[in-house]
């Protein structure tokens, strides 16, 4: 079983930048792929990034790509997305997720996860 608390959301403005983190309860935090997604008003979730369980390969999604970093800490149990950038149209939920790393899943699809944190709020002002 795994808990997975968001932080760092807020409202900034255009150009701005945030960092979210999400802090992982248990001691096999490493043994879990993770991902975040976002989700808008009247929209689906969707896929942000997703990091594998020693940080070797990192994913994107292409709207994100260039401007948005994820990494993580496995010694805090933790993972970040660093956010640069940031536009209106980034405005939304932010959840982290995670999935064992045993299992092999397409880490972009939200269908996979096993576990999901409560979600952080992001507002970006134009």
């Amino acid at each position: 079983q795994v808990q997975l608390v968001e932080s760092g959301g807020g409202l900034v403005q255009a150009g701005g930048s945030l960092r979210l983190s999400c802090a992982a309860s248990g001691r096999t935090f490493s043994s879990y792929n993770m991902g975040w997604f976002r989700q808008a008003p009247g929209k689906e979730r969707e896929f942000v990034a997703a990091i594998t369980w020693g940080g070797g390969s990192t994913y994107y999604a292409d709207s994100v790509k260039g401007r948005f970093t994820i990494s993580r800490d496995n010694l805090k149990n933790t993972v970040y997305l660093q956010m640069n950038s940031l536009k209106p149209e980034d405005t939304a939920v932010y959840y982290c997720a995670a999935v064992a790393a045993a299992k092999s899943v397409r880490l972009s699809s939200r269908y996979e996860y096993d576990y999901w944190g409560q979600g952080t709020q992001v507002t970006v002002s134009s």
